[in-house]
Parts: C-alpha cells; sequence; structure tokens
C-alpha cells in the first residue's frame, strides 16, 4: 500500500459526485439497500432469508455434504448477487469488473469453504472462529504459495469492513448507542490523546521529523491505515511516512488480532468488557471486528459471560463510534499546528473546519441508520414477538449476511498481506509507536475493565 502527500486544497469534497464517486457511500447504499429489501419482504410475510444462506452445524461430512446439495441454488443466487452490487459499485468508482469478477469468484468459493469449517463441531469446540481461520488461511496462501497480483482486484478490505458495518447497524438497538455511545467517546478520546502525545513525544525525543511523528501518532491513536494517509496530508509529511506509519499499523494489528482474545481470555473478561478493550487497543476497524469475534466466541463458549454479539457491539462503539470520529479532528487540528507552528511543511493554504467533514468516515453515518431503521420498525414487538418472528425473519438474515462480507473481509486481509513486501521501518518509528501500543493496550484494559466496566457488562438488547 503507498500513499502520498496531498495539499489540502485537494481535499476538498466533490460536492453531490461524492455520493456516488466514494467508497464510503458506496459502502452506505449497499448495505442500506439490503436493509431496506429486508424490511420491505418482512413487511410482505416473507423474508431475505433465502439468499443468506449460511453453511449448518454440522458433525459429519455426510450432513454438510446433504445441505450443499438441497442448497447450491441459493449459494449461486447469492454469488451472483454480491458479485452484481460489489461489481456496480466498484465500476462506479473507476475499477474494471472483468478484473473483479475472476477474483471474487475464487474469493467467494474459498469464504464459504471457511465459512462451513467454522461450523464444525470439532471447530466450534476449539473456538476457531471463521474470521481467524480466513486470516490465518490467506496469510498462509498469499505468503507460502503466492497470489497473482491480478487477484487483488476482488480484495477489497476497505469495502468489505465498511459494508459490513453498515449491516451491523441493523442488529444493534439505537438505544443501545445512545446509551453507551457516550461512554464510548469519551473512553475513545482519552485514549486517543494520551496514545497520541505519547507516540509523538517520544518520536521527536528519538530525533524524528515532527511530521512522521505525528503520522505516527494519529496511525497508533486513531484508526489505523486511514488515519495515517489522512494525517500525512495534513501535516505535508514527505511521501515514505505514511508507508512508514501503515506498515507498523499493519504489524501490530495482525499482532494484536491474536493476542488480545487470548490476552482478554486469561484475564476472564467478560465479552462487552473484552470487546471494549480489543476496541480501545487495536489499530484498525478489520482487525479490531477479527479479534472482538474471536472473543465474543470464547466467552459464550467459556466461563466469562456474555454473548458473541455484545463482544462485538461493544468493539463498535468503542472503535467505530468512538475513535473514528477523530481522524477529521486530528487532521484539522494537526493542519492547523503544521501551518502556524511547523516550518516548510509544503502545505499550501490554511486548514479550515470543514476538514473535519471531509475526513469523516461516512459509513459511519449509514452505521447509524441502519440502527434507526431497524429500531423503528420493530419497537412495537414484544420481546417474545421479536425472539419469535422478527428476529429469524428480518435481523438475523441481516447478521448472517453481515457475516459473509466480514470473512471477505478477513481473508482478503490475509490474501493482500506480504510480509516480504512491507516496507522497512526503522528502529526509532517501531519504538516511538510501539511505545505507544504499550499505552494503548495498558490504558484501554484499565478504562474496560475498571473505570467503565459497569457499562460494557451490561451491554444488552
Amino acid at each position: 500500500m503507498t500513499a502520498h502527500s496531498p495539499n489540502l486544497s485537494v481535499q476538498r469534497t466533490s460536492g453531490w459526485r461524492e455520493l456516488w464517486l466514494k467508497e464510503d457511500w458506496w459502502a452506505i447504499w449497499l448495505g442500506l439497500g439490503i436493509v431496506v429489501v429486508a424490511y420491505l419482504l418482512f413487511a410482505g410475510g416473507t423474508s431475505i432469508r433465502w439468499i443468506a444462506v449460511t453453511p449448518p452445524k454440522f458433525h459429519s461430512l455426510n450432513q454438510l455434504w446433504a445441505h450443499f446439495a438441497a442448497s447450491y441454488d441459493r449459494y449461486i443466487v447469492q454469488f451472483l448477487a454480491w458479485l452484481a452490487i460489489f461489481a456496480v459499485a466498484l465500476s462506479a468508482l473507476g475499477h474494471k469488473a472483468r478484473d473483479f469478477i475472476p477474483s471474487f469468484l475464487f474469493l467467494y468459493v474459498l469464504s464459504v469453504a471457511i465459512f462451513a469449517f467454522g461450523q464444525w463441531d470439532i471447530a466450534n469446540r476449539y473456538n476457531l472462529e471463521p474470521p481467524l481461520v480466513a486470516l490465518v488461511l490467506g496469510m498462509a496462501i498469499s505468503n507460502l504459495i503466492g497470489v497473482p497480483r491480478t487477484l487483488d482486484a476482488g480484495f477489497r478490505v476497505e469495502f468489505y469492513i465498511k459494508t459490513g458495518i453498515v449491516l451491523l447497524g441493523a442488529t444493534l438497538p439505537i438505544e443501545l448507542i445512545i446509551w453507551a455511545g457516550p461512554i464510548a467517546i469519551v473512553q475513545a478520546s482519552i485514549v486517543s490523546i494520551v496514545t497520541f502525545l505519547v507516540i509523538y513525544w517520544i518520536g521527536v525525543r528519538l530525533g524524528l521529523d515532527r511530521r512522521l511523528a505525528a503520522t505516527l501518532g494519529a496511525g497508533g491513536a486513531v484508526c489505523g491505515v486511514s488515519a495515517s494517509i489522512a494525517i500525512a496530508g495534513a501535516v505535508g509529511a514527505k511521501k515514505e511516512d505514511a508507508p512508514i506509519a501503515i506498515t507498523l499499523v499493519i504489524v501490530w494489528a495482525i499482532v494484536m488480532i491474536f493476542v488480545l482474545p487470548f490476552a482478554a481470555a486469561a484475564l476472564h473478561l467478560t465479552a462487552g468488557v473484552g470487546g471494549a478493550w480489543i476496541g480501545t487497543s487495536e489499530f484498525a476497524d478489520a482487525a479490531g471486528f477479527a479479534a472482538a469475534q474471536t472473543y465474543g466466541g470464547f466467552a459464550e463458549h467459556g466461563q466469562f459471560g456474555g454473548t458473541q454479539d455484545q463482544a462485538i457491539w461493544a468493539f463498535t462503539l468503542m472503535k467505530v463510534v468512538g475513535r473514528d470520529i477523530w481522524i477529521g479532528i486530528w487532521a484539522f487540528i494537526l493542519a492547523f499546528v503544521a501551518t502556524t507552528r511547523w516550518e516548510r511543511t509544503g502545505i499550501e493554504g490554511k486548514p479550515e473546519l470543514a476538514q473535519i467533514w471531509w475526513r469523516f468516515p461516512k459509513f459511519v453515518i449509514g452505521f447509524v441508520v441502519a440502527s434507526l431503521i431497524v429500531t423503528a420498525v420493530t419497537s412495537g414487538y414484544s420481546l417474545g414477538d421479536f425472539n419469535k418472528s422478527v428476529n429469524p425473519t428480518l435481523v438475523a438474515p441481516i447478521k448472517d449476511l453481515r457475516t459473509w462480507a466480514f470473512i471477505f473481509c478477513f481473508l482478503s486481509i490475509g490474501l493482500t498481506t506480504r510480509f516480504r513486501g512491507l516496507a522497512g521501518t526503522g528502529r526509532k518509528p517501531f519504538l516511538a509507536f510501539t511505545s505507544g501500543v504499550a499505552v494503548n493496550v495498558v490504558l484501554g484494559l484499565a478504562l474496560s475493565a475498571l473505570v467503565f466496566a459497569s457499562h460494557w457488562e451490561s451491554l444488552t438488547r
């Protein structure tokens, strides 16, 4: 992955054209489109469940084979539906559909196999969650066997995770966002500010250029790759600064996928607390979802208390609602500091408050709107009626499609993680960023498991 350092003057939106020329907005249209279709079918007495097919839990291969023999047409239609909506969106974004189609076919077939493996009772016994399996298998294929670069066209990590986040909104009640959202923003703000200052201070002390130190700080404090690119542009960083930060984000994000769930299990954290800790400590949305879903499985099958949904909800509130919104704020603040206090940044023009909106992750809007839609249409049902009719015909199918989007994402992460291709970072940037990792993890644990523990333990529909 590469990045450049654009001037602030080119960061303006393209007006209404942004609605069909930006990946965030397409994730919103696709996610909300699925939610609306699901609701219309539900209101008409039917369901989107037929196309939201998933492999069932099974013990023997004969059971699995019987399922595929009876439902192969549903998988074909589902594949074609995913292919169509993603291909249309990517074509509008300037990508070639003919490159995407064979790549997505490969991705989908492999995702079916991974999803099925995750439903095997032996895999369940050892908590081998599909996201973790997808990531490990993808990295093994990419680094041990190799994947042609031409297939990268279908490995759209950010697009899949953003679409999945919008669908996730439909399974997370708006009341929960309103109740826990302020706590998430407070906790995320504490971590974001402290982590950034630690990385920046240590980076400057080690002799790093302030622009690189700021880029590293944002990558560790906010939203990983996106923040690194945004801040590099905002402060006029050198062209090699963003790739250095991105490399460190990717390396530590992958490490944390494996470390955080097992560390949370060793500490016997409840699902909500573990999810909040992961949301505070992870550096990328996709990696965090993999870790949160994995720990949710641990908690659900272990003695820690809570459900997988609680882990995912807590993570989402912390990372998406709490930390991601800081991208625009940090971009504006650092652009102002760079243009008024630093010399030779290469920035033309003055930073504007509107940059907070330009940098804002728009898919968060889709996430909230999806929650509003489903909450509104289900508010008149009692808990018994919700569990009996609404959940299996409306919410559960959306959740299944969300799981597919996440598996596409996690597998794409693995298939595009080529360790030999990661840029060298140098000792000093590594030490500065790693200091922030330590602060992130320790401070996040203290806030999640001690200060705000009661809030994260109480997450429920």
